[in-house]
C-alpha cells in the first residue's frame, strides 16, 4: 500500500495530458462537461483520463454489455466536484495520510476547505453536473464513486476500482 502511494505521488507530480489524451478526452465529453473538466488541476485531469483508459479496458475485454460512453464520462468527470477547492499534490498526499492514519476521523474536520473538498467533492461533483446533466446514472456514479455501502452496482463498481488503482 505504502509502494503504490509513493508511485501515485509521483504520478501527480510527472502529471500532463498529451496530444492522445486530449482527442480522446474530447471525443468523450461534449462541450459543456469539456469546459467543467478543464477546471480540474492537470493532475486530477491526468488521474481521470488514466481511470478512463482502465475502464475502456475492462469494458472492452470483460464487459461488453456496458455502456461504454456513460462508463468514460463518469471517470472522466467522478472528480469534478474537486473544482471548488484546489488541492495541489502535497495537499492531496497529507490528506490520504490523515484519513489513513485517523482511520477517517479527518472527517470530522470538515469545515476546513480542503477537507471538505477532499470528502465532499463527489456530492459537489453531482450538483456541478445537474446543471449539465439529465443522465440521471452517470449523476448516480458520480455521487457515488466513494460509497462504500453500495456494492450490487456493477457499473459502480468498475468505476470504484479503477479510481482506486489509479
Amino acid at each position: 500500500m505504502l509502494f503504490y502511494r509513493v508511485k501515485q505521488f509521483y504520478w501527480a507530480l510527472i502529471s500532463k495530458i498529451d496530444k492522445d489524451d486530449s482527442n480522446f478526452i474530447r471525443h468523450v465529453l461534449n462541450a459543456d462537461e469539456l469546459e467543467l473538466f478543464n477546471k480540474l488541476s492537470i493532475q486530477e485531469q491526468k488521474h481521470s483520463v488514466r481511470v478512463a483508459y482502465n475502464v475502456q479496458y475492462i469494458c472492452k475485454n470483460k464487459y461488453t454489455e456496458i455502456n461504454m460512453n456513460l462508463m468514460l464520462k463518469g471517470a472522466l468527470l467522478h472528480d469534478i466536484g474537486k473544482i471548488y477547492t484546489s488541492l495541489n499534490v502535497v495537499d492531496k498526499s497529507l490528506l490520504v495520510l490523515g484519513d489513513k492514519f485517523s482511520k477517517g476521523r479527518l472527517k470530522n474536520f470538515s469545515k476546513n476547505r480542503k477537507i471538505n473538498a477532499y470528502y465532499n467533492h463527489a456530492e459537489f461533483g453531482k450538483y456541478l453536473l445537474e446543471k449539465i446533466e439529465n443522465d440521471s446514472k452517470l449523476l448516480y456514479l458520480i455521487e457515488n464513486h466513494h460509497n462504500e455501502a453500495i456494492t450490487d452496482d456493477l457499473e459502480l463498481n468498475i468505476l470504484k476500482h479503477c479510481d482506486e488503482n489509479n
